[in-house]
């Protein structure tokens, strides 16, 4: 017997809950298929478990900070691992809590607890063998970290960042693979924790940060906490009776062999694609084999070029695999699903991302690479402002970065920013609202700013970047 609905999404994560909840305001045919852990990878792993990590080491590093400040710490401090990782899991779960909630709502005939397949276009066979016809399907079955396979040495050593929510206690020392986010992240969260650590990558690459300028300051002020081995030639990896062994080159050019007692991979995630037999699906798929689509629809391409019924949201399409993101794809794809087949395009918001370093990384519209592959070299305007000598920063003995603003030369439009900075979290919101708003570099400059605050930051970049338009 084949179960018949309207719309079937595979994944139960922020998209795939998302477009049911869409798609439930105008249809109640309509399942939701998960085989894995209810929770969101945000949740369990991702955003709020990686926030609090980072903010006891925020409060460690303050009290390394104090006595600059005139305060003593006559007694010192000491880091309880155990109570940080209780801490830790405890709110986690809290936060999972919520989710599983929300899920435990459905009702019984909208959801099926196991994995999902493509048989045809239009037809999905679960685990069990039951089958399901639906009109249009939904694919939000998210990613999982990518791992090289020459970390396969470190053996039961090995760790990819969920791992890392679910320690008991702090270990002594990690080998962290990857200055992504993630990895940065991580690895200044361990470090102020007291954890030894190393963090290996390749090239000037650190976090999203493009600006050739903002790289290498970011290198130069993290390397003061922690050592990251740019670009070094790793020889070997080894699994001994002390942890992992890994040799690599340092950076004065030095053979040298150090043993972890983990090796954390955070190189990369990979959409999860390969257990939902996708090439049954028919649809057209690049050259990392995921399903090409409209990010405007969500609708997916068929392989003869015709759009398809099939819609993509999440980490899995790869657009901007962040949560607000995939927020956003499953409303559209879960609206456009129950509106088959009248639907609209949706404009998507300003890109805007956070890095929860210290400085913080954040990026907001487009960057200085694609302005000037639209306008040319000489269509763009960059005003910059330096965090060293701003007023705010140093009274907090945060006052280390860069601010780069990117407007167009002849309207004076704000198009994009790169910051690396105190609080850029905050600061990065205003410059997003503003190109989202399609506001010049004048209208914002027409805003109130106060005195002392960091904003005042924001005002200089503007300016130096105004300075620049044409009269």
């Amino acid at each position: 017997m084949i179960q018949q609905v309207d719309i079937a999404i595979i994944g139960a994560g922020t998209a795939g809950m998302s477009a049911f909840n869409a798609a439930r305001k105008v249809t109640d045919s309509l399942v939701m298929l998960e085989g894995g852990s209810y929770g969101t990878t945000c949740a369990r792993v991702g955003c709020m478990p990686s926030k609090l990590l980072i903010a006891a080491a925020e409060s460690a590093h303050q009290m390394q900070l104090a006595p600059a400040f005139g305060i003593q710490l006559t007694a010192g401090y000491q880091v309880d691992g155990k109570a940080v990782m209780q801490r830790v899991k405890a709110e986690r779960d809290r936060f999972v809590s919520f989710v599983l909630q929300d899920i435990a709502k459905l009702a019984d005939d909208q959801r099926i607890d196991e994995l999902a397949h493509f048989i045809d276009p239009n037809t999905l066979e679960t685990t069990s063998g039951k089958k399901i016809r639906a009109r249009n399907i939904i694919i939000a079955t998210g990613s999982r970290p990518a791992v090289p396979p020459m970390f396969e040495a470190a053996g039961d050593r090995l760790i990819i960042n969920d791992d890392v929510f679910d320690w008991d206690d702090l270990p002594e020392s990690v080998a962290v693979f990857g200055p992504g986010v993630i990895g940065l992240e991580i690895s200044q969260a361990l470090s102020r924790l007291g954890v030894r650590l190393r963090l290996f990558g390749r090239g000037d690459g650190i976090g999203p940060l493009q600006d050739p300028s903002m790289k290498t300051l970011a290198h130069e002020t993290f390397n003061k906490e922690f050592p990251i081995m740019a670009g070094n030639e790793v020889q070997s990896i080894t699994r001994t009776d002390g942890g992992v062994a890994i040799s690599f080159i340092d950076n004065q050019g030095q053979p040298t062999t150090e043993t972890f007692d983990y090796l954390l991979a955070a190189t990369g995630r990979k959409a999860n694609l390969d257990k939902i037999n996708i090439e049954a699906a028919g649809l057209k798929l690049n050259e990392r084999q995921q399903p090409e689509f409209n990010p405007e629809t969500t609708q997916c391409i068929n392989a003869d070029g015709s759009p398809s019924h099939i819609f993509i949201a999440g980490d899995v399409a790869g657009f901007r695999p962040l949560l607000h993101e995939a927020n956003d794809e499953g409303f559209i794809a879960g609206s456009n699903a129950a509106g088959w087949p009248n639907f609209k395009p949706k404009a998507r918001r300003t890109p805007l991302a956070v890095v929860f370093s210290e400085p913080q990384i954040a990026l907001a519209g487009e960057s200085l690479a694609q302005i000037q592959a639209r306008l040319g070299e000489e269509g763009v305007v960059v005003g910059s402002m330096d965090f060293s000598k701003q007023g705010r920063a140093r009274v907090m003995q945060q006052n280390q970065g860069l601010m780069k603003i990117y407007a167009c030369k002849k309207t004076g439009q704000l198009l994009g920013t790169e910051i690396f900075g105190p609080r850029a979290e905050h600061l990065v919101h205003l410059l997003a609202w503003s190109i989202q708003q399609k506001l010049t570099l004048k209208e914002i400059l027409a805003q109130p700013f106060y005195h002392p605050v960091l904003e005042e930051g924001v005002r200089t970049a503007l300016r130096s970047a105004a300075s620049q338009l044409k009269r």
